[in-house]
């Protein structure tokens, strides 16, 4: 039986609930102290996963930035950088993104009515697995697990937390609030409408609430246990 990844999603969010504005260039929630703590759960992942809207918009590397930690990660015969995976319907993604080109081994999903375009343009850089005719996260999830992830740190964006969260999919909840009110309603939201597990009177178990100078970091349980 293939052991399923535990699943950790991480988001900063304005007080607004908006992961970043309408600019083009990216609005940055955290501050340096939490972005060195969200390097080290990069660091403690098995694989980091972004969907394809996420890496269009941020041309996200999804490396881990410390020297020390990448040591850490060798020395304990691991690769220096995290499985690196995204997600696509359309496969409708650039080769000159930096996250092909930089890090370590690459994984993409896509639908089966994709594969022979993704396979075409995007197989020289990455490995390139179908996620069903439609999205599966559970398969998903599954080829993870037999690929040898333990623990998959899930970075955005709002559509892939919207879903995990409500396929009851997510161990853990990594919530950071910072001080800031982006106002736009054409901004991305950290969620969206969906039939979350519960309802609305589900509480999530609060495991840890940290200040982290100007932010707070939120550490929830957010599955449904019945």
């Amino acid at each position: 039986m293939v052991t399923r990844p535990y699943v950790v999603l991480s988001a900063a969010v304005s007080v607004d609930g908006r992961l970043d504005d309408t600019a083009r260039d990216r609005l940055v929630l955290s501050n340096r102290r939490d972005l060195d703590r969200v390097d080290g759960e990069r660091a403690a992942a098995d694989a980091i996963l972004v969907g394809a809207n996420t890496l269009r918009k941020d041309d996200s590397r999804l490396l881990i930035a410390s020297s020390a930690l990448r040591a850490r990660r060798i020395a304990a015969r691991k690769p220096e950088h995290p499985l690196k995976v995204t997600v696509t319907r359309s496969a409708d993604l650039r080769t000159d993104l930096a996250f092909w080109h930089c890090g370590g081994a690459k994984l993409v999903f896509t639908l089966d009515g994709a594969m022979g375009r993704a396979r075409r343009t995007l197989g020289a850089f990455a490995d390139v697995v179908s996620a069903g005719a439609v999205l599966d996260w559970g398969r998903l999830l599954d080829e993870l697990g037999r690929r040898g992830v333990g623990r998959l740190l899930v970075e955005g964006g709002g559509d892939v937390h919207t879903q995990l969260l409500a396929l009851d999919l997510v161990d853990e909840l990594h919530l950071v609030l910072a001080p800031l009110l982006v106002g736009e309603a054409g901004a991305p939201a950290f969620l969206g409408p969906a039939p979350y597990p519960g309802g609305p009177t589900a509480r999530m178990k609060l495991l840890e609430a940290r200040p982290i100078d100007d932010v707070v970091l939120l550490r929830y349980a957010p599955k449904v246990r019945l």
